[in-house]
């Protein structure tokens, strides 16, 4: 099942399901999607679509490939690298991605497979975590790598102004995907940027959910971004930021694609 949160033509913010985004509208969902819910066979139309999930944290890794670490010029690490973004950066698909006052010139994209929590949990084992995952969605870290890796001692601001969480379009429940290994690409602005497997991961979607619940209660509608493969920006020779006028999409296989404008604030 694709599930979408949207806006109807009153201004309602509901979740249905679709095939595409072809589609102008969505079966209505009965019920709460993170406990019990079922579809009800009847249509709305879909105004506008949002991001497929309000979370209450987003929890995002760093260096979960290992060619982004050796372009990043950074060992492999031997745990998962967490950080967070704050949740006013989340945004849909659509939506515009702002390229702030205060650091404009050196904003980066990162084409990310997004795990959405669908029920809380803590301490699970790698074989449990089906039983509280959701579904997946695309992400893109957007970063601002000056703040990052010049003006800030940490990563926190870097990667949580306004718009820097672009999630969606919908999430594709479990037993529709496996993240095992699908391709995952970035797009900018008709150029091919990212282009890699899953299977690159250093830590599997298993490890990873499994080793974040051992240290911190997982909420659900909580959006995990599990890591960007080689192919950023700033590592290119020359760099590429993100420009006014610029189209980014990111492509994940058995998902689909996810795709933000870029304005200047």
């Amino acid at each position: 099942m694709r599930i979408v949160r949207f806006k109807d033509v009153d201004g309602n913010v509901r979740f249905g399901s679709v095939e595409s985004k072809a589609e102008a509208e969505a079966e209505l969902i009965a019920g709460d999607i993170f406990s019990d819910f079922e579809l009800t066979g009847k249509k709305v139309a879909i105004k506008k679509l949002l991001a497929p999930v309000d979370p209450p944290n987003v929890i995002a890794i760093g260096l979960n490939y290992r060619d982004h670490a050796k372009e990043s010029k950074m060992k492999i690490p031997d745990h998962p690298v967490v950080f967070m973004k704050l949740t006013t950066a989340v945004i849909g698909d659509g939506d515009s991605i702002v390229l702030p006052k205060e650091a404009p010139d050196e904003v980066d994209y990162e084409a990310e497979l997004v795990v959405v929590i669908g029920k809380r949990c803590k301490h699970i084992s790698p074989d449990q975590i089906n039983d509280y995952i959701l579904g997946y969605t695309c992400g893109n870290d957007v970063s601002a790598r000056d703040c990052q890796l010049r003006f800030d001692s940490q990563w926190a601001r870097a990667k949580s102004f306004d718009t820097f969480c672009p999630l969606g379009p919908w999430i594709v429940t479990p037993e529709e995907f496996d993240p095992a290994d699908v391709r995952i690409k970035s797009i900018l602005s008709g150029e091919v940027m990212q282009d890699s497997r899953t299977s690159h991961f250093i830590f599997p979607i298993p490890e990873l959910i499994s080793y974040l619940s051992r240290q911190f209660t997982l909420l659900p509608r909580t959006a995990i971004m599990t890591g960007t493969p080689p192919g950023v920006g700033f590592a290119r020779k020359p760099p590429r930021f993100l420009r006014e006028g610029d189209e980014v999409i990111i492509e994940i296989e058995g998902i689909g694609q996810l795709k933000n404008p870029v304005v200047k604030e």
